[in-house]
Parts: C-alpha cells; structure tokens; sequence
C-alpha cells in the first residue's frame, strides 16, 4: 500500500509539473504579428531620396539598389529601403530628411546636391552616400574631397568639362571664332553654377564669347531659349534638375532654331540634343552603391572615404538630331563617337 499510494502521488506530481510547464511555454509563444515585427526591426533600415524624377536621377536610385542586393543588402530581405522623392520642393526635402532621423535609418542615399544638401542639414551622424552631386566642396557638405571629415560621401558627376568644349569647338567648326555659345542653366543650383563657372574658364582661353539665360524652372525654359535666337551659333547645357527636367523642350526649341545643342548629360542627348561627353548616370549609382554596402560592413566610413570621380571622354551623337537640323558630322568624330537615332 505504501508503494503505491508513493508511485500514485509520483506520478501526480509529474503530471502537475508538465502541465505548469506546458502552461508556461503556451504564455511565451509569441503571435505571429509579434513575430513578423521582431522580423522588421531586425532588419538594417535605409532611406534614400532623389530631388525630383528624371532619367538621370532615376539611374542613379536603381544602380545603388542593384548593388546593396548584389552585396547582400537586397530589400525585403537584410534592409528595408525606405525610398522618397521630393518632386523638387525644398521643404519636402527637409521633412524627408527628418523623417530619416526619426525612423533611425542606418544609412542614407541621396541623388542630387540640394537632397545631400538636406540631408546633411538633417544628420551629423548617419552616413550619407551621395551622388548626381557636382562639387561636394561647392555644396559644402565636406570638408574636402579627399577628406570629407564628416558623415557624409560619395560619388560626382561632374563631367568633362574642357572636353565638351573642345567637342563643340571641332564640331561647330570656325563658328565660335565670330559667333558666341548659349548657355542655360539654373543659377540656384550650386551644382549647375559650378559648371558654368568652369565653362567660362574654358571659353576665355578659347576667346570664345558667351551668351547666358537662367532657367529657375522648367517654365522658364521657352523664354531661356528664345532669347539666344539669332545670337548664338550654339548651346551648351550643364548638368542640371531643371534642364534634366525639361529635356524634351529643350530639344524641340532647339530643333526649331535649328541650334545645335552640346549637354553635359547624355539624358538630354536621348531625349534629342546633338551632343554630349557625360557620365553615366547608372554607373554612378553603382559605385554609390557599393561604398554604401561597405559603410554598412564596417569597411569604410565616410570621413574617410573621399569623394569618387568617373571618367568619361567618349561622345554621344544623336544622328535623328543632326539630320533634322542639317549639322554635318565630320567622319573623324563619327569613328571616335556612340551614336544613337
């Protein structure tokens, strides 16, 4: 009787026992809703943002997304891009920017310099990665190229300069000796009145005359144009948001001047200009993208990294342009050029 009623009350305790810790396992599992969002927060979280959308800065988003997920840092899966676009308005930037900091993103990726501009005005101490950003030093947002000092980096687009002159010099012939060159540009945008300045450098060693037009908006545009009708014996564009923006009424203004147009963006050149020597926008996002996932490794900080330059030397010709205003091309040009219609 004794050993029973012992193994009776044992095997009664052990029941008690499993059923308190089967209770309390079912009290810790967690929902799938909690589980999911212990997922999410996990994840590396990174904001990127684009002034306004065009092709250029369009290129520049999806070659720095191409590369986080070629690394490692595919979205959905390791990060969660959080992806703004600030259709051209400062103040959009600004609440972007802030956003940012509040959402506590790891990294950030802006396209254009008035976006790295906010962001930096945002953030002392989340990495920026930058490009589509002319002068790093002219927007100042680093100390130096070769050495930022802060949280920002990246990559320029500044593109040949003195090469697209000497581009348009050969192409346009004996003209710039008696006739002066257009310039439009948005004398607001720090990356576009770089340029414009380097230009003018160019021009004087050339003795080459400029006539200049500013285009605050793509509205401006048409009056911008018309006022270089009868003066010049061609244009030369920077890159800039406003003429990226409105790069198909540029070219048909042009093409019913019958004005060769010479742009520091290829965009504008496939959306019907002549001529350009101009980065590649893509390509500029790649290597953005790849000092990004670096920033992300632990490998590269940006006080550190200095800024990236591509070299760019080879034309692109619109031949469907050339032909609608009757602009020969020498075939010296042509064998060294891509051309496109």
């Amino acid at each position: 009787m004794i050993r029973t009623s012992i193994s009776t009350l044992t095997r009664a305790a052990c029941a008690a026992l499993s059923a308190v810790v089967l209770l309390s396992g079912c009290g810790e599992e967690k929902k799938p809703a909690e589980t999911a969002a212990a997922a999410e927060a996990a994840k590396i979280h990174v904001g990127v943002v684009q002034l306004v959308e065009h092709e250029a800065l369009d290129a520049t988003v999806k070659g720095f997304i191409d590369v986080l997920a070629e690394r490692g840092f595919k979205d959905g899966e390791k990060i969660t891009i959080d992806h703004q676009n600030a259709q051209g308005d400062q103040t959009t930037l600004a609440n972007i920017g802030n956003r940012f900091v509040s959402d506590k993103v790891q990294l950030i990726f802006a396209s254009s310099t008035p976006a790295v501009q906010a962001m930096a005005r945002a953030t002392k101490t989340i990495p920026v990665v930058a490009t589509a950003v002319t002068s790093f030093e002219a927007a100042r947002v680093v100390k130096s190229d070769k050495e930022p000092g802060g949280n920002v980096t990246g990559v320029s687009n500044l593109g040949p300069i003195a090469a697209q002159m000497a581009l348009l010099v050969e192409m346009t012939g004996d003209a710039t000796k008696t006739e002066a060159v257009g310039v439009i540009y948005n004398p607001s945008e720090v990356n576009a009145e770089y340029q414009v300045e380097k230009f003018r450098q160019e021009a004087k060693a050339r003795g080459i005359r400029l006539v200049e037009a500013s285009a605050s908006n793509v509205n401006d545009i048409p009056q911008a144009m018309n006022s270089m009708r009868g003066k010049v014996c061609s244009l030369w564009l920077p890159t800039d948001n406003v003429l990226a923006s409105g790069a198909a009424t540029v070219a048909k203004l042009a093409r019913d001047m019958k004005l060769p147009v010479f742009a520091s963006d290829s965009a504008l050149v496939r959306a019907g200009s002549l001529a350009s020597i101009s980065v590649n926008y893509y390509e500029l996002g790649r290597m953005s993208g790849a000092l990004g996932a670096d920033i992300l490794e632990g490998k590269k900080k940006p006080a550190t990294t200095p800024i990236a330059f591509q070299d760019a030397q080879k034309p692109l010709i619109n031949l469907t342009t050339a032909e609608a205003i009757g602009f020969k091309i020498s075939p010296e040009v042509l064998n060294r050029s891509e051309t496109m219609k």
